[in-house]
């Protein structure tokens, strides 16, 4: 999910405009100008990464795993959300003004809100995986078939959608008087609504599938303590490998997005009053913009993650670029026969040849 200018404008518009006596600027000025430079780079990372991940899974000539289809969705959703970034990154450049129009506004804040949600169902869906196949390996489930992967997996999208309709309905683009600036930011008719909406994000993406990955990551972890037992099966110890990248995709994004949703229960807490006083208000906004922009690089680096943790996806970006190249010498056009033994020579068959496929030596 976007920070606060990307997924909560209004905040950042607001400690801009609220001059209680105890407004100051130096923290602003600072994330200002850092914003841009941090946002570009995440993005420029995240697309390269994510869209090398969609292409390996794309290149690999075997089916994919369940595991394969849900991080290749993960993958998906990260690359359509840091795509969306340079549209942030000019906007906060030019003093917030949004120049990209109200459709643009909607459209790009939407994608942002359906990171999160795809992110950490995505999350869940993989880790039920990995417990199903790690922990549970004799009792088959339709949840380990690629067919329902994928039906999975469009209903996380369809209820990622569903979740951000708020952000669809009430994102616009509205002239800031005070900023001379036509900013995107999120208008709700209350002020009351950010309550019931901070409320959903506390706990439909992450008091909801905190416990499934909790208890998942705990029998998947004494699962692994036993790997090297005698007689372990060659397929239960790629489970395992698998499971130990999966394990680290979710600890990095737990580490990335605790900060921010500790931020949006005190942000909850400011809003009854419970933390009185307005400068206690402006550090809340920026501490919503450091911890969003500290969960913003939960995107760029999972492909990281793959190729320094993932030794089977490693092995299958070696594949792909074999492919690629025309150097897969088991499925490519050039067949090489060596040389046989000196007995057999004479024999048409034994020669030593090296033929394009289906040439005959006529």
């Amino acid at each position: 999910m976007a920070p606060n200018s990307t997924e909560e404008g209004s905040s950042t518009l607001d400690s801009y405009l609220d001059v209680d006596n105890c407004s100051y600027t130096t923290a602003w000025l600072w994330l200002s100008t850092l914003q841009p430079t941090y946002i570009l780079l995440v993005s420029m990372v995240g697309v390269a990464g994510n869209g090398f991940v969609l292409a390996v899974f794309c290149l690999q000539r075997k089916f994919c795993s369940v595991a394969d289809v849900y991080l290749g969705n993960l993958a998906a959703a990260d690359l359509a959300m840091v795509a969306c970034l340079p549209f942030w990154a000019v906007t906060i450049a030019r003093d917030y003004s949004w120049t990209y129009g109200v459709p643009l506004c909607k459209l790009v804040n939407v994608v942002i809100s359906m990171n999160y949600y795809c992110s950490i169902m995505f999350l869940v869906l993989v880790s039920v995986d990995r417990y199903l196949a790690l922990v549970r390996p004799m009792h088959p489930s339709r949840l380990r078939r690629v067919v329902w992967a994928k039906r999975a997996c469009w209903s996380v999208w369809v209820l990622a959608f569903l979740f951000s309709i708020p952000t669809l309905i009430f994102r616009s683009v509205s002239y800031i008087p005070d900023l001379d600036v036509q900013a995107c930011f999120l208008v709700f008719p209350h002020v009351g609504w950010k309550v019931p909406r901070n409320l959903t994000i506390i706990v439909l993406g992450y008091l909801v599938p905190l416990p499934v990955l909790v208890f998942c990551t705990y029998h998947m972890v004494k699962a692994l303590g036993g790997r090297h037992r005698a007689g372990e099966l060659p397929g239960v110890r790629r489970e395992k490998r698998a499971t130990v990248l999966v394990l680290i995709v979710m600890a990095v994004f737990v580490i990335c997005w605790t900060p921010y949703h500790v931020y949006r229960l005190l942000d909850t807490l400011d809003y009854f009053e419970v933390l009185p006083g307005c400068l206690w208000g402006h550090v809340l906004d920026v501490v919503e913009q450091v911890s969003s922009y500290f969960a913003y690089g939960n995107s760029s680096m999972n492909p990281f993650l793959y190729v320094i943790v993932g030794k089977h996806f490693r092995k299958r970006v070696k594949g792909a670029f074999r492919r690629v190249l025309g150097m897969d010498w088991k499925q490519g056009n050039i067949t090489t026969v060596s040389k046989l033994p000196e007995s057999r020579k004479g024999s048409r068959e034994n020669e030593i040849r090296i033929l394009p496929r289906g040439q005959s030596d006529a």
